[in-house]
């Protein structure tokens, strides 16, 4: 009996370090919860998956049968506390856009299943919002024929559990779906209250030979990513807002079959304070510079003595400690 119990106390002691030393658990699964530096430790999120309770479709309980597409009708523009400005349809409902779809060529991938929790737009009707100009609007025709709203090329849902106008809880769902910004981008604030767009979507990471540098991780556009040495992995803290955000733009998150030849160790999505969602490799959130003009540019390395490029496994490259 006893050699039972000391056997299980210590199947549970090692569950326990694996998740502390993890920096929570793996993307899809938990979703650490952010402070600016100074604060108290993140707690650990419970996120909704977004692909069922089994992990194999998409939405919790839904139907696989696909709802019909709703017509958009006057585009609108709201102003949410978290996330700024929001495009919404004439109704008020809060319109999303899927990480999985592309924008350039528009692709919709959210059909069956997921088009049940996730309702197409339907283009047909579709006025653009006051304020922005009709050439951001346009239209996908789906793998079903029918045709669907794209803002900026990117395909417009509604969410099955937003059930009433200015809600938003689709935002982050699965790490993949979030509020549409006027201008098709991911909608989000910084810290400072003014509304913002999130970062392009990198298609990825992987790595690049830099003949200075040696081998550096790079975003899908081949864009040099970066770290904060006044930034924490654990307890996982910013010490990047505001401000700060304009010029070291986050990394958006990302599945991990998107990455090639970097370490997956710690690839988690950071909930920053300001809303605004990060990747993170080995638990250091990750950044661009919006100096970097072209792939290629290493301009952000050594900024401050505290921005340095990555390595593969996460390291600073060409940081002195």
């Amino acid at each position: 009996m006893n050699t039972w119990r000391n056997a299980s106390i210590a199947v549970a002691a090692a569950a326990l370090l694996t998740l502390t030393t993890a920096c929570g658990q793996e993307q899809g699964d938990a979703s650490p919860r952010g402070q600016a530096v100074g604060n108290a430790a993140p707690a650990q999120q419970p996120a909704d998956s977004g692909y069922g309770s089994a992990g194999g479709g998409y939405g919790s309980g839904a139907d696989t049968d696909a709802a019909e597409p709703k017509e958009a009708g006057q585009l609108a523009v709201q102003e949410d506390k978290k996330l700024g400005k929001v495009l919404t349809d004439s109704e008020g409902f809060t319109l999303y856009r899927f990480d999985k779809d592309t924008a350039n060529p528009p692709k919709s991938t959210c059909d069956g299943a997921c088009a049940a929790t996730w309702p197409v737009v339907s283009a047909g009707n579709a006025t653009a919002a006051a304020g922005t100009g009709p050439e951001l609007l346009g239209e996908v025709t789906r793998a079903d024929g029918t045709s669907q709203l794209t803002v900026d090329g990117w395909p417009m849902y509604r969410y099955a559990k937003d059930t009433a106008p200015g809600q938003v809880n689709g935002q982050g769902v699965g790490g993949t779906w979030f509020a549409a910004a006027p201008d098709g981008k991911k909608a989000a604030k910084n810290a400072d209250g003014a509304g913002v767009s999130e970062p392009a979507d990198p298609a990825g990471l992987s790595v690049r030979k830099d003949p200075e540098l040696g081998d550096i991780v790079v975003d899908g556009r081949g864009m040099t990513v970066y770290r904060f040495t006044r930034d924490s992995a654990w307890p996982m803290k910013t010490a990047c807002t505001g401000d700060c955000l304009k010029k070291w733009p986050v990394v958006a998150p990302m599945a991990k079959n998107a990455v090639d030849g970097v370490t997956t160790k710690g690839f988690v999505t950071f909930d920053r304070p300001d809303g605004v969602k990060q990747q993170t490799i080995d638990c250091w959130p990750i950044y661009t510079f919006a100096g970097d003009a072209k792939p290629g540019d290493t301009n952000g390395q050594g900024v401050g003595g505290t921005w340095y490029a990555v390595s593969p496994d996460s390291k600073l490259v060409g940081a002195s400690r």
